[in-house]
């Protein structure tokens, strides 16, 4: 099965047109015709099949036949990652986190963060392009990058975790995760969080956890955390 994304949909569409880049796709590379199917979701959860009225190069159209509502994963989970040095790793993991399962990304600029501006419009196709990819139908909301001060200090009511290599009492994540449950993960950029961030953090109710026992770079260890929620609510 091939998916397309169409935010617009609603469950209350029944006829539609597909912009130009995809009408193109669909009829010269896909090479479909009319009364040919396809299924699309609009992210927030809905899977529509719909049937090819006139497969124009320009404005595809097309009507939809049938439709469900998917259900919502048992957990919520928001990873905030500072952008990496290599733009290119970022964007691995935000592919990777998508086809694993994760629910909000929030690029964070910490005091070590060697890149401070991310390119929100090209990671929102990335993150498009995984969930197409992996058959998925609820789009993983991408967060505005902001500072750690700022993230840290606002009130959140999920489980709080910050993933770090300072020697200090640190848990291991996958002993202190609870299935069915929201949870936030703060995960540093090259050279770690400053021992400050650190304690900023712990004080506003975020737990120190471990990863493994190897030093993980930012990317790999997002998809770490990220693999030990999902694979936790698996069990």
């Amino acid at each position: 099965m091939q998916l397309f994304y169409n935010p617009e949909l609603t469950e209350t569409t029944k006829h539609f047109l597909f912009n130009k880049e995809e009408s193109k796709h669909i009829v010269k590379v896909l090479r479909k015709k009319t009364g040919d199917t396809m299924h699309i979701t609009n992210g927030k959860g809905w899977l529509f099949t719909a049937e090819i009225t006139i497969p124009n190069l320009k404005n595809c159209e097309a009507v939809i036949i049938a439709k469900a509502l998917k259900a919502k994963p048992n957990y919520n989970l928001h990873l905030a990652v500072a952008p990496t040095k290599m733009n290119d790793r970022y964007e691995w993991f935000l592919e990777k986190a998508t086809e694993i399962g994760i629910q909000s990304i929030t690029p964070v600029i910490c005091a070590h963060s060697e890149r401070k501006v991310i390119k929100a419009e090209r990671f929102e196709k990335i993150v498009q392009s995984a969930m197409k990819q992996s058959l998925q139908c609820y789009l993983p909301t991408l967060h505005p990058a902001e500072s750690f001060k700022s993230f840290v200090g606002k009130q959140h009511s999920d489980t709080l975790f910050i993933a770090h290599c300072e020697e200090t009492d640190k848990k291991s994540l996958k002993n202190e995760l609870k299935p069915n449950t929201d949870i936030t993960i703060l995960i540093g950029p090259e050279g770690d969080f400053s021992p400050e961030e650190i304690k900023l953090a712990v004080d506003n109710g975020f737990q120190s956890v471990a990863l493994g026992n190897t030093r993980l770079r930012t990317e790999t260890a997002a998809i770490v955390a990220c693999h030990s929620v999902a694979y936790s609510n698996e069990l």
